[in-house]
């Protein structure tokens, strides 16, 4: 669809210089044991291999998205709901395999900084479609022990 893509150009070019502002990484996750961190005494898994970092952004989905979710690893009973998010990223960035990390490594407002520090992991692959003005993936926030994000 040549003809609808150069269509759509103007509003990817306006999305990705106005939306896509913040840096954002995507990791395959590691596959190595954990290795003991002996000043915090945590477990802590080695970095995965970077897929892709650049501009991006992360939106959090409005309630009626909070879906009951089963059990995962880290929810032992069945009534816990899932922090449902989206990534956009541009067009030309890879599409995210299924269970990639994603952190926020920049961002271009201070107030925004909460942020910083928070990881999520793709529950399916970074969708595609013959139509797009960006790459948007589904995401779930991961919930670590201590309650920090």
């Amino acid at each position: 669809m040549p003809g609808l893509d150069r269509a759509l150009a103007g509003v990817t070019r306006w999305f990705s210089t106005n939306i896509l502002i913040d840096t954002v990484r995507i990791t395959l996750p590691a596959t190595t044991e954990p290795v003991l961190n002996t000043s915090t005494g945590n477990l802590e898994y080695p970095e995965g291999a970077v897929l892709y970092e650049g501009p991006g952004a992360v939106f959090n989905a409005n309630a009626a998205a909070e879906i009951s979710a089963t059990p995962d690893v880290q929810q032992p009973w069945i009534q816990e709901t899932k922090s449902r998010y989206q990534l956009y990223t541009p067009l030309d960035a890879p599409v995210a395999p299924k269970d990639a990390v994603v952190t926020v490594t920049a961002v271009h407002d201070p107030a925004r900084s909460a942020l910083l520090g928070r990881a999520w992991t793709c529950p399916d692959p970074g969708q595609a479609a013959t139509v797009e003005i960006a790459r948007r993936t589904p995401l779930d926030q991961i919930r670590i022990p201590g309650g920090a994000t």
